[in-house]
């Protein structure tokens, strides 16, 4: 199974996150526990490599574990810092409570979620950070090819937010948002930036970098006095109220999970 001489192999572990079937670091893990077969053969040597053609299969202890990863969908509203908190500032994890549910907890939530929260809160990762000024769709998970999928280095999943701004934009300003302008001497990707209205502007991007939409704007000579994320890839705020949650759906995660 170890062909590192043959050019058409990969190790085990990339080939299992890109199947989807988890991130590289939990697929190592299940790889070193014994976890995972190659057709039907138990594999445990780490940097195993593998054609692309194998069958892969989980142990039964493995595949419960991964039904059991627990994906949060919220609105975060102003005031709570999206990942471990700064300074004696409120973090978004604070508000996944019990009371702060939108819907029926009885029907669900799974039975044992409440322990997951509680013994591995530092292990819920903030998907596309959101910072304390800001409010908007934050996705918390603890699955790493979720993470992988929306803001992995190449991937080109779309964020879409309303701004609401102050000042005068030119059309070459407008024109400079959309695709121009550079932060750090990086070049940004290509956007759609556009008016809804007398003050608000739609930003669609496929990147996040800290802050980058208050700096575009202020390239421009315009000042933000709003920003909400109403939407990453095909999932969308909807009518979800502000600082409430929910679980994702299998449905919705197959949209990131293609």
């Amino acid at each position: 199974m170890h062909l590192e001489s043959n050019n058409d192999t990969l190790r085990l572990s990339k080939l299992m996150s890109e199947r989807g079937l988890c991130s590289r670091r939990e697929a190592d893990d299940l790889i070193a526990k014994g976890q995972v077969y190659v057709n039907g053969v138990r594999i445990a040597e780490l940097g195993t490599k593998v054609t692309r053609d194998v069958r892969i299969s989980l142990e039964s202890e493995a595949m419960a574990a991964q039904k059991k990863i627990i994906t949060v969908v919220l609105n975060k509203p102003v005031g709570y810092v999206s990942n471990l908190p700064e300074r004696s500032y409120k973090q978004a994890l604070e508000l996944i409570t019990a009371d702060r549910f939108h819907g029926s907890i009885e029907k669900e939530l799974p039975r044992d979620f409440w322990r997951q929260i509680e013994m591995a809160p530092k292990n819920l990762s903030v998907v596309g950070r959101l910072d304390i000024e800001s409010q908007g769709l934050l996705i918390l998970t603890h699955d790493g090819r979720l993470v992988k999928s929306i803001i992995g280095e190449n991937s080109e999943i779309e964020k879409e937010y309303i701004v609401r701004v102050r000042g005068d934009l030119s059309a070459r300003g407008l024109e400079l948002l959309n695709h121009g302008l550079a932060i750090d001497n990086e070049p940004l990707k290509e956007a759609q930036v556009e008016w809804l209205n007398e003050d608000q502007l739609k930003f669609v991007l496929r990147e996040g970098k800290k802050r980058q939409i208050r700096k575009m704007c202020e390239m421009v000579g315009l000042e933000v006095l709003g920003l909400k994320r109403v939407r990453i890839g095909n999932l969308p705020l909807g009518s979800l109220p502000e600082g409430r949650w929910r679980l994702m759906t299998d449905s919705e995660k197959k949209l990131f999970l293609k």
